[in-house]
């Protein structure tokens, strides 16, 4: 959200993150968490939510940015995952996230989430 969010505390950051890339690289993300993107902004008010939809239009269209879409397969990974860490109050979006990440051998996630580090990943937001 802090990419695609230019009110977001955290959007400076992600883009001198993703600027510092190159443009060699290809980001990833989820089906999923576009959804929530979505979700997250669906009280706000319209220009908002056109901003939002207009944002999570532009991430699929982006051949710099690798949409994973969401399977059966990717839900039921994703509720393992949960499932296995009832104790760590995991959101289930956050578990497909880490369960395509290790599909695709992905160790960099552009997040403040502690819950990514806790499964080994490098939360780049963070410390």
């Amino acid at each position: 959200m802090a990419l695609m969010d230019s009110a977001d505390s955290s959007h400076r950051r992600a883009l001198e993150l993703t600027a510092g890339f190159g443009g060699h690289v290809v980001l990833f993300t989820t089906d999923e968490v576009l959804a929530e993107h979505l979700s997250f902004f669906s009280p706000a008010h319209r220009q908002i939510r056109r901003t939002a939809f207009r944002n999570a239009q532009l991430t699929l269209e982006n051949r710099k940015v690798r949409v994973i879409p969401q399977s059966h397969d990717s839900f039921l990974s994703g509720m393992a995952l949960y499932g296995a860490r009832l104790d760590k109050g995991y959101s289930l979006t956050d578990c497909v996230s880490m369960a395509a990440m290790r599909r695709e051998g992905l160790s960099d996630v552009l997040t403040n989430d502690k819950h990514f580090e806790q499964e080994g990943f490098r939360a780049l937001f963070r410390p």
